[in-house]
């Protein structure tokens, strides 16, 4: 797996999971917000937007970039993560401006 590399200012990273990663997911989502402080969007249990799979988002900065990256690395235990810019174009940002980490997971664009 590549290193993702910090090119913009912002970024959302998706979290996929599903009924067996459920309860990881959970405690992953509490601790991005608790311990590392950062915001969270919804834990959701259905697919949303253009996110084919049960996922939740959380919202840093550049400046966060490398101790966020590395902190979903070490603990997001096979989970696939979607790492994409926010600029302001959302198809641009879900598909030129992203990085994965595990497997990518295939979105809707339709939506866009």
């Amino acid at each position: 797996m590549d290193t993702p590399i910090n090119s913009h200012a912002d970024y959302h990273a998706h979290f996929y999971f599903d009924e067996s990663s459920l309860v990881h997911a959970k405690a992953l989502r509490k601790n991005i917000s608790e311990e590392l402080g950062f915001y969270v969007g919804n834990f959701n249990t259905k697919p949303v937007g253009p996110h084919p799979q049960w996922s939740f988002q959380a919202s840093f900065t550049a400046d966060d970039f490398e101790v966020f990256v590395a902190w979903c690395m070490a603990n997001r235990k096979g989970l696939s993560v979607l790492l994409h810019a926010v600029t302001g174009d959302d198809l641009l940002d879900h598909t030129e401006y992203v990085q994965w980490l595990g497997a990518p997971i295939t979105l809707d664009l339709s939506r866009f």
